[in-house]
This record gives C-alpha cells, sequence and structure tokens, in this order.
C-alpha cells in the first residue's frame, strides 16, 4: 500500500501566537497547554472544528533554536517498518536527522531525501477503537485539513524516483510553468496528493510545503494579514477553479492556504 501523510508538525518557538494565528486564518484550536503525554517535550494538538485533530504543534526551545532548529511544517509518511526503510533511504542517499524513536503513539523518525528535504517517517500506534482506520489529516478537498503536499527540489527527477521507490506514490501528469519548469503531479493510488516542482529563487534548500485547506480564499488572506502574517504569493487560481496563496506565519514558518473564493 502506498504510503500516506499521516501527520502534521509545526516547529514553532511560540505555540500561543501560532494558536492566535491559525486559529484566526484556518479556524483551528492549538490546546494552551502541552499534552501530558509528551513527556518533557512541549508539544500541542491542533484540533478541527469537526472534533478530529489536524496535527500537533511542537515548541522549539532556546536549545532547539540554538541547535539549528527554525520555525515550519513537516509531514509524516506512515510506513510498516521504520528501521527497514532508514536502511534503504540510507542506502540511496537520504540521510538520518533523528534515529529511529519509540513514543506512545508509535516509531518515528526525521529523514532528509537525497535532495535534502527533511519529513518524518512513522509506524504509528492506532489510538484505542481506531485500529485499522486511515489518517484523515489529509484531504483533497475539506478545510482545516492539509489538502496539497508541495516538493520544491533541486532535482525532480531525482526526487519523484525516490518517493516511487520508497513510498509507491505514481507521478502523472504536469502542469507547465514555463520558464519555472513543469510541476508534476503526484498520486497516491488514485488519489491525487500534490506535486513537485523546480527549486525556484527565495528557496535556499528542497522543502515540503504543504497547503491547508480554508473556507474562503479571501476571508483567509485577510486574516493573514491582520494576524501578523505576511503574504508571499497572492491568490492564484488554480485547476477546479479555487484559489492558492502563499504566507509566512507570525512565528516565520512558511505556509500555504487554499480554498473557494466566495
Amino acid at each position: 500500500m502506498p504510503s500516506n501523510f499521516i501527520w502534521y508538525e509545526l516547529m514553532t518557538p511560540d505555540p500561543a501566537g501560532a494558536a492566535s494565528f491559525y486559529g484566526a486564518v484556518v479556524g483551528w484550536t492549538i490546546a494552551a497547554t502541552r499534552d501530558p503525554s509528551a513527556g518533557d517535550v512541549d508539544y500541542r494538538m491542533i484540533g478541527r472544528s469537526d472534533g478530529g485533530n489536524a496535527g500537533g504543534v511542537l515548541a522549539l526551545g532556546a536549545d532547539m533554536l540554538a541547535g539549528g532548529a527554525r520555525p515550519g511544517w513537516l509531514g509524516y509518511l506512515e510506513v510498516a517498518d521504520v528501521d527497514a526503510a532508514i536502511d534503504a533511504i540510507k542506502a540511496d542517499g537520504g540521510a538520518v536527522h533523528m534515529p529511529a524513536t519509540d513514543l506512545p503513539v508509535g516509531r518515528i523518525a526525521m529523514i532528509g531525501d537525497p535532495q535534502g528535504a527533511h519529513f518524518y517517517i512513522m509506524d504509528p500506534v492506532p489510538p484505542p477503537g481506531s485500529e485499522g482506520m486511515e489518517s484523515d489529516v489529509f484531504s483533497v478537498t475539506e478545510a482545516q485539513h492539509v489538502r496539497w503536499n508541495e516538493l520544491a527540489t533541486s532535482d525532480p527527477d531525482a526526487a519523484i524516483a525516490f518517493y516511487k521507490k520508497h513510498f509507491g506514490w505514481g507521478q502523472e501528469g504536469e502542469m507547465d510553468m514555463g520558464p519555472l519548469g513543469a510541476y508534476r503531479f503526484l498520486q497516491r493510488g488514485e488519489v491525487m496528493i500534490g506535486a513537485v516542482m523546480p527549486l525556484m529563487e527565495g528557496y535556499p534548500v528542497p522543502v515540503w510545503n504543504f497547503y491547508i485547506g480554508v473556507d474562503d480564499i479571501d476571508r483567509a488572506h485577510a486574516a493573514v494579514t491582520a494576524n501578523g502574517g505576511t503574504i508571499t504569493s497572492e491568490p492564484m487560481e488554480i485547476p477546479g477553479g479555487e484559489y492558492a496563496m502563499n504566507a509566512i506565519d507570525p512565528q516565520g514558518a512558511p505556509v500555504g492556504f487554499v480554498g473557494p473564493r466566495k
């Protein structure tokens, strides 16, 4: 079975500030206090209006920032065997940035693909009563879920080959971006989950970008600027008639938003 994005994590030095921003822009509720099951780490859940979780927030402490951590979003890809995946990824030129670690929610590791884009791999432990159910943090259509996963990379051909081999994805179809190159679509089975694009000016390193669903792109645009964020790419119409835009949240994490214009 092809791997799925099963979790998204915001790394930020100011969880309360992030809660205010994403609450206004997306409608999420980020917990005011750390999750007690996370031990010594300040980790908080992101709640959706429907009662589900959209992901988590990791507070970046002074030691993490001193060690080079920066605000940003990371995705988690499900694998059946974290250790076997690490070995295979390292053999193909990937890197391990956090070794395999057991948590109450599963076994995880932070990986860098051969071009340098970071993500987690995870063999999750399902919550009681949800065995066999798929994570719903990603949705093609729904607001308050991540709706699109976009990889900007220095070598699209190599990156596509890597993710096809290790995570079972497909790559069919593309959109011509003129001098910027091809925007090449990724599929998990029959579901289009995102795309791979060439690294452009302004992207210092390869990176996964995530587009969060909003109910109204113009309302979200106004909320970004009113709540301390910065728009880096104005709303642009995408296939299907909705609009996507890019921003930087008040704490410095790049983020995308996608939704209808009402």
